[in-house]
């Protein structure tokens, strides 16, 4: 079986958003970081070559392939930031239709800048993801693999 292209690394997870070329991204990430770690009380871990994550699962699907992910984190891409783990959990729904301006995809929520979207309502859903992803069964992430 395939391992995981997007697994835990020992590479500064301060260093890579130091190095992220557009300020208002770079800005951006620094205060995800901040609050990603506030909120889920722990250190951030890069997962592959651009991704943060704080805190991780094992997961396991049908088909037997089985791995470890971040339970929650970000990705400061070029042209958006993606966070991942925030839309999963149940009550997400409500909490997405008061953030502001975004996008989902199959995995992610994806923001254009902080500024797009209400901080508070952000926070929760980082809180709630990441309870969700930490200790509720992932039948339905199971299903979608």
């Amino acid at each position: 079986m395939a391992e995981n292209k997007t697994a835990p690394t020992t590479e500064s997870a301060d260093d890579f958003v130091n190095a992220v070329e557009h300020p208002v991204r770079r800005a951006d990430a620094q205060v995800l970081l901040d609050l990603f770690e506030d909120l889920t009380g722990q250190p951030p871990v890069m997962w592959g070559p651009s991704i943060i994550g704080f805190g991780s699962y094992h997961y396991q699907y049908a088909s037997g392939r089985e791995g470890d992910a971040a339970a929650v984190g970000f990705s400061p891409r070029k042209g958006t930031l993606a966070l991942y783990g925030l839309t999963y959990a149940p009550g997400s729904a409500p909490l997405l239709e008061g953030l502001g301006k975004h996008k989902t995809g199959a995995a992610c929520l994806y923001v254009n800048k902080l500024a797009d979207v209400d901080l508070a309502v952000l926070r929760a859903l980082i809180s709630l993801g990441y309870k969700h992803m930490t200790t509720a069964v992932h039948e339905s992430l199971q299903s979608r693999y």
